[in-house]
C-alpha cells in the first residue's frame, strides 16, 4: 500500500528522493570527516617513526648485529641459529639453548676466581659499564623503544655481563689448552666455538672490551689488547690452512667477533673490484687446458686467488706453465656455517666489502662436479673432511644461492685465465686430453699402441734387409 502511494504521488516521490539524497550526503560528510581524522592520525604516526629513525641514524652506534636475510636463512636455518649457547638477546628464548644457561654461571665464577678483588666489586664495575652504555648497545641491535623500563635495562645489563664473561673465560680456557687451530678433529667444545661466530649470536665488541678491561686485565696486565686475546679463538674459527693475521685491526672498527674474523680475511691493500660478467672454467677444465692449481703464497691477503700465465702459450709445456694459486680451504661440518654468516654480514652491513662473497662465487665456478672437488684435493688446494666429494660439491654449489653479487674481487685474474683457456693451444690441449686421455685406460692403450707400432716398424726394417 505504501509503495503504491509513493509510486503514484509525484510530490511524495520527489520528497523521498530529496530526503534520500540528503541522508546520503550527510553520510559522505561523516565518512570524509572520519577519513580525515584517520589520515591525520596515520600521518602523525608515520612522522613520529621517521623522526625516531632520524634520531637513531644520528647516533654514532648504527645497527651492527642483525638477523640474517630471510632468503638466506630459509636455505639453511641451522647455519644461523645457535646449537648450544645463546649470546646476546636475539636467541635468548630459544628452547635448545636453555640447558646451557646455568653452565654460563660456572664460567663466570671461574673468571671471577682469577681476580684478586671482591667478586661483588668486579660485578658492580661490569654492570655499571654496561648500564652506562645501554642506549649504544640497544642501537647496535637496532632497538628503539624496546626495553625502556629500568627493570628491563637491569636485566639486559646482567645478561650482557654474563655473556661477555663467558666468552672471555671460554677463550682463556682455549688459550690454556694450547689449541692452535681446528683441522677437522673432534674438539669437546666445537659446537660452542662455532656458535660464537653466528651473525645473530653476538654482543657489541666495544662492550666486550669494557668487560675485558674490568676482568682479564685485572689479573693479567700482559694480556695485551682484546684483539690479541681473541686470536686463539679465531684460529679455531679459521677455515683456511694459513694462519690468520691481525695487523692494522682496531677495536673501534670492529663490530663483534664475526666482524673481527671478517677483517682478518681482508687484503692489506685495497683491491679493485669488477662486475661479474662471465663464468670461469671448472677445475677439471682448467687442468685439461694445462693450468696447474697450487696453494697461494701471498702474505698480504689470505684469500688471494692469483694467476700466472706463460708468455708463449704454445710452449707452456716446457716454458712457464700457467698456474692458478688459491688459498687452501678446509671443508668440514662447520665450513658452510662460517661462510654463510660471513656472507650474510657482508650483505647486511654497509661498511664491509664482499670479499667472502667473491670467494664463494669463485669456488662455485670452479666446482661443478665431484671430479672438480677431486682435482682440487689432488692439487692440495682443498682438504675435504666431509663424508664424500659429493657432499663437498653440494655444499660449495649451494653457498651462493639467493646471494646477489655486485662486486667481484677476482675479476681481472679470472678474465685473464678465461681468455687464456679460449686460446688456440689451450683449447686443442683440452680437446686432446678429454678425447684421448680422459682415463688411465686411454693412456695404457696409447702406450700399448705405441709399443706395437715401434715393434712393427723395427720388424719391417729387418724384413726389408
Amino acid at each position: 500500500m505504501t509503495d503504491h502511494i509513493v509510486k503514484n504521488s509525484p510530490s511524495l516521490l520527489l520528497d523521498f528522493k530529496v530526503c534520500e539524497e540528503r541522508t546520503f550526503t550527510m553520510e559522505n560528510i561523516d565518512l570524509e570527516l572520519g577519513d580525515a581524522g584517520a589520515i591525520q592520525k596515520s600521518v602523525q604516526g608515520v612522522s613520529d617513526r621517521l623522526k625516531l629513525h632520524e634520531n637513531n641514524n644520528a647516533n654514532q652506534f648504527s645497527p651492527s648485529i642483525y638477523m640474517a636475510p630471510r632468503t638466506l636463512r630459509d636455505l639453511s636455518t641451522s647455519s644461523f641459529s645457535p646449537r648450544e649457547v645463546s649470546i646476546g638477546p636475539l636467541h635468548r628464548e630459544d628452547e635448545n639453548v636453555q640447558a646451557f644457561e646455568w653452565q654460563k654461571e660456572t664460567y663466570v665464577i671461574k673468571l671471577m676466581s682469577r681476580i684478586h678483588s671482591p667478586q661483588e666489586e668486579i660485578l658492580n664495575s661490569c654492570m655499571q659499564k654496561v648500564y652506562d652504555s645501554m642506549e649504544q648497545i640497544k642501537a647496535c641491535y637496532g632497538y628503539t623503544q624496546m626495553m625502556t623500563r629500568d627493570h628491563d635495562n637491569i636485566k639486559f645489563a646482567e645478561r650482557m655481563v654474563m655473556d661477555a664473561c663467558f666468552i672471555l673465560e671460554f677463550t682463556l680456557q682455549i688459550s690454556e689448552s694450547q689449541v692452535e687451530s681446528y683441522r677437522g678433529n673432534m674438539l669437546p667444545d666445537q659446537t660452542i666455538i662455532f656458535d660464537l661466530v653466528l651473525l645473530e649470536n653476538q654482543i657489541p665488541f666495544f662492550i666486550l672490551n669494557e668487560i675485558y678491561q674490568c676482568t682479564v686485565l685485572k689479573f693479567n696486565q700482559d694480556a695485551g689488547s682484546l684483539i690479541d686475546f681473541i686470536h686463539p679463538l679465531l684460529n679455531l674459527l679459521n677455515i683456511f690452512k694459513d694462519n690468520i693475521k691481525m695487523e692494522n685491526i682496531s677495536i673501534s672498527n670492529t663490530d663483534h667477533i664475526l666482524s673481527l674474523l671478517h677483517q682478518c680475511y681482508k687484503p692489506q691493500a685495497p683491491i679493485r673490484s669488477t662486475f661479474l660478467t662471465s663464468t670461469m672454467p671448472s677445475a677439471l677444465d682448467l687442468d685439461n687446458a694445462g693450468v696447474h692449481l697450487k696453494p697461494s703464497q701471498n702474505p698480504t691477503w689470505l684469500m688471494e686467488i692469483g694467476v700466472k700465465l706463460p708468455r708463449f702459450p704454445c710452449f707452456s709445456w716446457c716454458w712457464g706453465k700457467p698456474t692458478l694459486r688459491m688459498p687452501v680451504l678446509y671443508v668440514h661440518d662447520f665450513t658452510e656455517l662460517v661462510l654463510r654468516n660471513l656472507i650474510a654480514y657482508e650483505h647486511r652491513s654497509s661498511q664491509t666489502h664482499n670479499y667472502i662473497t667473491s670467494y664463494a662465487y669463485a669456488m662455485d665456478m670452479l666446482v661443478n662436479t665431484q671430479q672438480d672437488v677431486a682435482k682440487l684435493v689432488d692439487s692440495r688446494v682443498l682438504v675435504n673432511n666431509m663424508g664424500s666429494n659429493e657432499e663437498a660439491t653440494k655444499m660449495i654449489n649451494n653457498i651462493c644461492k639467493e646471494v646477489a653479487q655486485v662486486h667481484f674481487f677476482y675479476g681481472e685474474n679470472f678474465e685473464k685465465l678465461n681468455k687464456y683457456c679460449r686460446g688456440y693451444w689451450p683449447e686443442k690441449m683440452a680437446w686432446l686430453k678429454t678425447t684421448y686421455f680422459s682415463s688411465p685406460w686411454s693412456l695404457i692403450a696409447l702406450g700399448v699402441g705405441t709399443i706395437l707400432f715401434v715393434l712393427t716398424v723395427v720388424q719391417t726394417i729387418y724384413t726389408i734387409k
